[in-house]
């Protein structure tokens, strides 16, 4: 075979990846970003169209699969290349067709022609398949995908990816493994830290040898001294502070430039923060570009916001974000309209612009490489916590540092936080563990279409066959052995504890009873009766000592205070719950005639009558003889061995019962949440038995995070009756989901019907999380009104100025959230019952694709996209 492809030589991952599927295997490829996997996908898809067949290349989100989109069409000519990602529709016929997983997914179940002629289908990201929301999509295609179809998956390195390609190969037949660990340029990893005492910026290298730093630990020294009286100081007092920061980004940014490390991609948790860095680096009055530079930017701006109305433009800030980006600073995030985002790319890519402060979302496959990255921080919020960065994320992150063919060096650079220390960043950077592990889960959706086309028995097969359970089948056979391992102990133990005198385990029991007896308490009410009976001149020992009572004292039936004086004159009190034994009457001394307790010169002569009295410490109780003293087991010479075995042998026990636990419950878990599954769709009359009713009918087509909410609303009539706005805005409630650190805001409603049936909607909603509860199922996410009177206002035609103004909401934000909307209304005008409620449920999707919204789509295709009327092609 040739060791070039269309020119350039072939890296040895890539020639061995191409020999396999010549050979007619399914590859998984692992490969760090930037080490050309795409030239394997290339490959397979034209082997496909060479024998006349058609080729799907599906990736986990849009942005990704519109930059794949062009990129085949450049390749292969436009006529040959289609797009569809659910609210995007272009030349979905055409022989290679770009798509989101979910929509093949899609397509699989609704059994659609376009599947017929299909030879090859890449999954691009793969390793996408353990998110939790949307990872089981892609073991749902791999299972589901028609036999003969060719699997090309690409994949971030990970730990596991022979178990992946093992799955695949059981799935589907022979499958290959080729893993690629060397990234085509070498990366370093920095950390950079602001000195407050030289007000430098301090960078080193995080490793050494592969081995972190010795200097690094330096920078977490937490305090700087002000020498006394110095100016700042207090009082003339040293005043201690941390002595490193982290770094202000211009100083950042001004580093970079001079170390020649411009282009640079900076990693920030939070859209907002995004903005907020690109302001503050050109408010600093960093610029990075020239005049040339500038009138390039202009032009590429203009052809990819040409179709924005001046309105629409204005509401968008539209000039603050193009000064900025023509001094060669940008942000990149998913609260961007795909216009402006897409801008920025292209600057980036040309060029253009020098740094891009970038949320996560840029890391999966846009390609956009840089010749560094910075990452702020080591956590990001994951809209309910802060979560540590894991080593796949950190890879994944640094995947952009270097360009192929460019640099001969990337640079990652961590930022000095105060809530992470060096070590953890050395750990971090040193990791290579990036372990696959499956999210899988059967769905309500999956559910009814497992019911309507196949039997029980073959159902439940069909779930065996996922990752998930292939996982854990792969752990039950290391389970198993460990089980036989400790049963074969347990019975050692178990010898070794037998006593040819008695019973051991009986023994052990009275052992253990005459331990806790002796280090009973005495009972808190035989405490309080003693203390009540003491009297001033009586005698106590306690804490080893004689004491004379000065006086009792009482605020409750359990609330006393005896206070004490000892020989040498010296008075306390102490409180009855601080003591812990029986106080018992040793005798008693004399009284003075006048006897004042609190007079000193009567301590004083009390003390010295203690002093001569002859009252000796009481005897105490008799100890208790010790039943286990009288077993038989206990004049064994061997005693204690034989009781050391039996406690090892009932720890091995619940060992060995946990195993046994563990063990039943992976095997055949899968099938087990299938049947909670059926049992909640069997409780709200989706299924009868092994059968789909017309109510279940509903839940084939709805293919959502809240699909069995969504169905049992259309089946109960709560989407009925409603007017275009009004339908929107309810099923809105469906789609949005507010993920800020900040409080959702209060619900607003256009009219009191609206919140009448907003309010039905959230019965059945916490009707179902009950259910699902009950049944051990995760929860669905409630209905959120918040985006409801913004997609209302969108639907009955308001202006986007007045819309964002009353939304709190970025134009990009907006934007995605109302083509997630129409998706669902596309498919609630397919599938409802009423065709007055399919109807409106069109005509809303219909008025929501305007203005900014449907230029966005149009930008993102090249300006010949249309809306689909379905989800699916039947």
């Amino acid at each position: 075979m040739s060791r070039t492809e269309r020119g350039f030589t072939l890296d040895p991952f890539q020639v061995a990846a191409i020999a396999a599927l010549d050979e007619g295997s399914s590859v998984l490829v692992a490969a760090p970003t930037g080490s050309g996997k795409t030239v394997v996908a290339d490959h397979a898809i034209d082997r496909a169209l060479a024998a006349g067949r058609r080729a799907f290349y599906t990736t986990p989100i849009k942005a990704l699969s519109n930059q794949k989109f062009a990129d085949l069409r450049a390749r292969l000519g436009a006529e040959r290349v289609g797009l569809v990602t659910g609210d995007t529709s272009v030349a979905p016929d055409a022989d290679v067709v770009v798509m989101t997983t979910e929509v093949l997914r899609n397509m699989i179940y609704a059994g659609a022609r376009g599947l017929i002629d299909l030879g090859v289908v890449v999954l691009d990201e793969v390793h996408y398949l353990q998110d939790r929301y949307r990872g089981p999509v892609w073991e749902e295609v791999i299972i589901h995908l028609p036999h003969g179809v060719t699997i090309v998956a690409l994949s971030a390195t990970v730990s596991n990816a022979d178990e992946l390609a093992g799955w695949i190969d059981a799935v589907r037949g022979r499958t290959v493994a080729i893993v690629e660990h060397e990234r085509p340029v070498e990366l370093h990893s920095l950390y950079a830290a602001h000195d407050r005492r030289t007000r430098d910026l301090t960078v080193l290298p995080v490793l050494v040898d592969g081995r972190p730093n010795p200097a690094g630990d330096r920078l977490d020294d937490p305090v700087v001294r002000g020498r006394a009286g110095a100016k700042g100081s207090q009082g003339g007092r040293d005043r201690a502070r941390r002595r490193y920061a982290t770094p202000r980004r211009p100083d950042v940014v001004e580093w970079l430039a001079e170390e020649d490390l411009l282009p640079a991609i900076v990693f920030v948790f939070s859209r907002h923060g995004c903005d907020e860095a690109a302001a503050t680096i050109h408010a600093a009055g960093v610029r990075l570009t020239d005049a040339g530079e500038r009138d390039r930017i202009r032009r590429i701006v203009d052809r990819h916001t040409g179709a924005l109305r001046h309105d629409d433009l204005d509401a968008l800030g539209f000039d603050r974000w193009r000064e900025i980006l023509e001094h060669g600073v940008a942000a990149h995030h998913a609260g961007m309209v795909p216009p402006f985002k897409e801008a920025v790319e292209q600057c980036f890519v040309e060029g253009l612009v020098k740094v891009v402060f970038a949320t996560e979302t840029l890391a999966l496959g846009i390609n956009m490489p840089a010749r560094s990255v910075v990452i702020e921080t080591l956590s990001k919020f994951t809209g309910e916590q802060h979560e540590p960065l894991t080593p796949g994320e950190y890879t994944q992150l640094t995947g952009r540092a270097g360009r192929r063919g460019i640099d001969e060096l990337g640079r990652a650079v961590v930022l000095w936080s105060p809530y992470a220390r060096f070590q953890e960043v050395a750990a971090l950077v040193a990791s290579r563990r990036f372990e696959l592990r499956s999210a899988f889960r059967p769905t309500y959706n999956m559910a009814a279409n497992l019911v309507r086309r196949h039997a029980p028995d073959e159902a439940e097969r069909l779930l065996e066959r996922s990752f998930a359970q292939y996982q854990a089948d792969r752990g039950v056979v290391r389970q198993r052995a460990r089980l036989e391992a400790r049963r074969e102990t347990l019975g050692r133990l178990e010898g070794e504890a037998r006593c040819e005198r008695g019973d051991v385990g009986e023994y052990l029991r009275l052992r253990r009873r005459d331990e806790r007896d002796s280090d009973r308490r005495p009972d808190r009410q035989a405490i309080t009766t003693a203390l009540a009976r003491l009297r001033p001149g009586d005698v106590v020992w306690t804490g080893g000592r004689r004491h004379a009572v000065l006086a009792v004292g009482w605020r409750g039936p359990d609330r006393g205070r005896v206070h004490l004086l000892d020989e040498q004159g010296r008075a306390h009190a102490v409180d009855s719950g601080d003591v812990d034994e029986i106080w018992v009457r040793a005798g008693q001394v004399d009284l003075p005639a006048r006897y004042s307790p609190h007079d000193r010169a009567v301590q004083r002569q009390l003390a010295r009558r203690l002093a001569r009295a002859d009252t000796p410490r009481p005897p105490r109780p008799p100890a208790r003889r010790a039943a286990a003293d009288d077993h038989p087991v206990a004049g064994c010479p061997d005693a204690d061995a034989h009781v050391r075995a039996a406690v090892h042998a009932e720890r091995v026990r619940r060992e060995v019962a946990d195993l046994e636990a563990s063990i039943r419950l992976a095997s055949h878990s899968i099938a087990r949440e299938l049947d909670a599954v059926l049992d909640v769709l069997a409780t709200r009359r989706m299924v009868d038995g092994w059968q789909l009713t017309d109510r279940g009918e509903l839940l084939v087509r709805i293919f959502h995070e809240s699909d069995l909410l969504v169905a049992d609303c259309l089946a109960e009539g709560l989407l009925d009756g409603l007017d275009p706005p009004s339908l929107a805005g309810l099923v809105s409630c469906f789609t949005y989901e507010h993920r800020s650190k900040l409080a959702a805001p209060a619900p607003r409603f256009p009219d009191r019907r609206l919140r009448q049936r907003f309010d039905q909607v959230v019965r059945r909603a916490r009707a179902l999380q009950g259910d699902e509860a009950a049944g051990g199922l995760s929860v669905t996410r409630a209905p959120d009104p918040t985006f409801l009177p913004a997609a209302h206002a969108w639907a009955r035609g308001d202006q986007l100025d007045d819309v964002l103004a009353g939304a709190d909401l970025s134009g990009g934000d907006f934007v995605r959230n109302v083509r997630q909307l129409a998706d669902l209304l596309r498919q609630i005008g397919s599938a409802a019952p009423d065709p007055h409620t399919r109807r409106a449920a069109r005509q809303a999707a219909e008025a929501l694709h305007r203005g900014v919204v449907a230029s966005a789509a149009a930008a993102t295709t090249g300006g010949d996209a249309r809306s689909p009327e379905a989800p699916v092609e039947r």
